[in-house]
């Protein structure tokens, strides 16, 4: 089933909508720092109410709503994924290891004969 992207335009009510968000998140840090002699809960209050009513407005436009199939639609593909057996994941964990260990050699091995060929038989150098 191939689905087709359609893309909207972005109209003036949602430019002032991601507007408002940016507005009412940047408010509300300015309000926890302003509120500071209120004490912490009063702080920590405004600046959730805000970041709250900033999201709120923002899942209000087309882009938060993108955004929310976006994420509905990737929780359901992470859903699908058959995740390997915990002997599964060791079994391949290992086997990684063991070609790391027969790279790192092979390449070691290679490097010291091309050393060995050119420092010792070609230009004649001593160590």
């Amino acid at each position: 089933m191939a689905t087709s992207q359609i893309e909207t335009v972005s109209t003036g009510a949602d430019k002032a909508k991601l507007a408002a968000a940016v507005v009412l998140a940047v408010g509300a840090i300015v309000a926890f720092y302003l509120l500071s002699r209120q004490g912490p809960l009063v702080q920590w209050a405004a600046l959730l109410v805000g970041l709250a009513v900033a999201v709120g407005a923002f899942v209000s436009s087309e882009n938060g709503r993108q955004l929310v199939a976006f994420g509905r639609d990737s929780w359901r593909e992470v859903r699908k994924v058959v995740w390997p057996t915990r002997k599964e994941a060791i079994q391949m964990t290992a086997y990684v290891f063991v070609f790391v260990v027969v790279m790192s050699i092979f390449l070691w091995l290679t490097d010291k004969t091309l050393e060995w060929v050119f420092f010792d038989l070609i230009l004649g150098w001593r160590k």
